[in-house]
């Protein structure tokens, strides 16, 4: 244990909250902050970042909607934040590049992967997730409860610790290869020694405890039930903080130990600690059946185990010290204090603790609705936001505030927890207490098709030339080329075996027939209405069938007028809904290529530039799932995609939208093997991060840079190995 004279003095009281610090992270040093940054998350809702040597916040980061309870930094400037608003954020210096979302409860853990671009986030819905490029990649299940602490073993192994009091080691892969058990309540925090796979726990048993090779090796008592955090310095000295409001470290050096008039103080006030035999962190206790003082003259068989005696009437607790050889006193054994869910106890709901957790019936035929309160809270308020969550009527914030104040009459805030819990903002756990009440339940949890392959000119092998030709691209690539006459024949070919309700007439098949020859430059001609109303017939043509429909389709939207049309306000809806239908990895390879090649020919106009902009999530959701399957020319298309919202996106700066981007363009890239479309990936995100430096340092800590190495190697076609040259240049 540290003297404070031997180790550590108080710099700077850093002040930028306006309500309780939740979670502490260092921001490694970078060229702009040689000595690094702190961010602190907290239960206003935000995040400050400090420079060590300034009181006051460099910036603060909005964005999460409840307490931000935990921080993990990562490469390159990047931030991971978990909140109870059950998401997570990933930000880059002040900006929030994306988040994750996928948890039903509140996020208490978060952690970033020593391999770039891999996130971990444990959250109170009893699960962990992993994350790639801002999706979920796996979902780990096994803990109990709540998961409150992350620590990363290696870069195929981590750790995780959780209410069940258990702790778990598993492979990134999936697998739980391990689970320890040892503490007797809550687990509230973890955190690994430097250079192996020892680690250290603490929780609401009021102990730290020292794992090697698998095993407790050691538990040190503290005097405080709750020990909610513990961090492992470079040097192996563990640093505590408990709910007394007292940080205390612990070594291993005997040039770092404490005097002996200050172990003698701590051994005095662990004596002097209360323990309720309710927390079950001795075990079940029978006062009659325990030995006199003379039972601590047996040496203990362990370091770290627990004695019970009696003396004069009163129940000592002692633990064996293997290093000094004696039974060190860790406290008295009291009477429970007799919690109960009506007095001090909490519900959990969501992640968070309660006073109370209502079962709310608006009808008899409707659902039932989960209303948490906190004693603490305005009943007004709380009504209305239950309304607001809910969709409910308005009309009922007088019954509903009316129902909390009828059920919680005489309820007065408890003032025998000083602390509160950093994660769920209650006071500590109190062991006896219900999860639940008699009267409130508590609530548990995309063959062959018959055109040519397309193939752009819009880019030359410049194997002689050191200038980059390649981007930042400045205008949308798009599918062009066509055999009308074969379309068109395949068109009347479906037309003859469709269903009667679908078949389209002579004059039909002469409308679409003027409508390919106007839009393909083959005549003067303006599509008319007449001619889009029946194109909007064929494309909604049954899935089998339509392909020829959809080609007329993906040719004709380049034309400024189809594209105003179709893209316009009154009717983008329908277009986007056509054609995202089509995105799904079951369907026929046809039609995804050819929704995919429609998506990529809509940025041609404004029109569509917009329409495509305004529902980027929702496209690019879908369109990402088309990595998965084996035809090239449908990985070509998603790379247009993606290349043509990256000139988009050069155009308006838009880094949110960057940095989706850049996450799709990380994951796909993995996948796709054809050279094509590597080339139209890499010219995207040559885009996407010229002249951006925020665009730069996100791609690096995605990774991007060890994905497109390898082709830079690339012989054929030259363009590839140009290309990818210059955008590791870049990074």
């Amino acid at each position: 244990m540290f003297s404070l004279n031997r180790g550590f003095t108080e710099m700077h009281c850093m002040s930028g909250h306006s309500n309780f610090v939740s979670c502490v992270c260092i921001i490694p040093p970078s060229d702009l902050y040689p000595r690094g940054l702190i961010a602190t998350g907290g239960n206003d809702h935000n995040i400050c970042i400090f420079t060590v040597d300034n009181p006051a916040p460099l910036y603060i980061l909005k964005g999460h909607k409840n307490t931000v309870c935990s921080l993990s930094s990562g490469k390159f400037g990047t931030l991971l934040s978990g909140s109870w608003d059950a998401t997570a954020k990933v930000w880059l210096n002040d900006r929030c590049m994306m988040t994750l979302q996928g948890h039903t409860a509140a996020i208490w853990a978060v952690k970033i992967l020593p391999e770039q671009g891999l996130m971990l986030t444990g959250s109170a819905d009893k699960t962990i997730k992993l994350w790639k490029a801002g999706r979920c990649g796996r979902t780990f299940t096994g803990h109990e409860d709540c998961v409150r602490g992350l620590a990363i073993l290696s870069e195929m192994e981590f750790l995780s610790c959780a209410n069940d009091a258990s702790v778990r080691r598993w492979q990134i892969s999936g697998e739980c290869l391990q689970v320890y058990y040892g503490h007797t309540n809550y687990i509230y925090s973890i955190s690994v020694f430097p250079q192996c796979k020892d680690f250290v726990t603490t929780g609401e048993d009021r102990s730290l405890r020292i794992w090697k090779q698998g095993e407790c090796a050691q538990t040190i008592r503290l005097p405080a039930q709750s020990v909610w955090c513990c961090c492992v310095l470079d040097n192996g000295d563990i640093v505590v903080g408990a709910s007394d409001g007292i940080i205390r470290v612990f070594t291993e050096s005997l040039e770092r130990t404490a005097s002996a008039e200050e172990i003698q103080a701590f051994e005095n006030e662990l004596s002097q600690a209360s323990i309720d035999p309710k927390t079950g962190d001795l075990g079940d206790i029978n006062a009659d059946d325990l030995p006199g003082k003379e039972h601590l003259k047996d040496p203990g068989t362990r370091d770290g185990q627990t004695r019970l005696i009696k003396d004069n009437g009163k129940i000592e607790a002692y633990q064996w010290s293997v290093s000094e050889g004696r039974w060190i006193k860790i406290g008295d054994v009291v009477g429970s204090s007799g919690a109960t869910q009506q007095t001090s106890g909490k519900v959990l709901f969501e992640g968070k603790e309660y006073d109370y957790v209502f079962t709310v019936d608006v009808n008899e035929s409707g659902p039932s609705y989960k209303l948490p309160y906190n004693i603490t809270d305005d009943p007004w308020l709380t009504a209305y936001n239950f309304l607001q969550k809910n969709d409910l009527n308005p009309m009922f914030l007088d019954q509903v505030a009316k129902f909390i104040m009828d059920n919680t009459k005489g309820q007065t805030l408890s003032t025998s927890a000083q602390f509160s819990d950093p994660f769920t903002g209650a006071g500590r756990y109190v062991p006896g207490s219900s999860s639940g009440s008699s009267t409130v339940p508590a609530a548990d949890p995309f063959t062959d098709v018959y055109f040519n392959v397309f193939r752009t000119g819009a880019y030359q092998s410049a194997a002689a030339k050191v200038e980059n030709i390649y981007f930042p691209k400045k205008d949308a690539v798009t599918f062009d080329q066509a055999n009308p006459m074969q379309i068109l024949g395949k068109l009347k070919e479906l037309n003859g075996s469709a269903a009667e309700e679908h078949k389209l007439t002579e004059d039909d098949l002469i409308t679409l027939e003027k409508l390919l020859s106007a839009t393909c430059n083959t005549s003067a001609e303006t599509p008319t209405a007449q001619q889009l109303q029946t194109l909007w017939r064929a494309v909604n043509w049954p899935e089998d069938i339509v392909f020829p429909a959809l080609d007329i389709l993906r040719l004709s939207v380049r034309h400024p007028t189809v594209n105003e049309n179709f893209c316009s306000e009154k009717d983008h809806v329908q277009l986007i809904i056509l054609l995202l239908k089509f995105l799904n990895p079951k369907g026929k390879e046809a039609n995804q290529l050819l929704a995919l090649r429609a998506l990529c020919n809509c940025f041609v106009s404004q029109a569509g530039q917009k329409l495509m902009m305004e529902q980027r999530d929702e496209i690019m959701t879908q369109a990402i799932e088309m990595k998965f399957g084996s035809n090239k020319n449908i990985h070509i298309a998603l790379a247009t995609l993606m290349l043509n919202y990256a000139v988009c996106l050069h155009k308006v700066n838009n880094i949110e939208g960057k940095a989706q981007c850049l996450s799709i363009i990380s994951t796909v890239i993995e996948v796709v093997k054809d050279l094509e479309a590597i080339f139209r990936l890499l010219v995207a995100l040559g885009t996407l991060i010229s002249d951006d430096t925020n665009a730069v340092q996100l791609a690096k800590s995605l990774g991007v840079d060890s994905h497109i190495k390898k082709y830079a190697s690339v012989s054929e076609p030259a363009k590839v190995k140009e290309c990818c040259r210059f955008v590791l240049n870049l990074l």
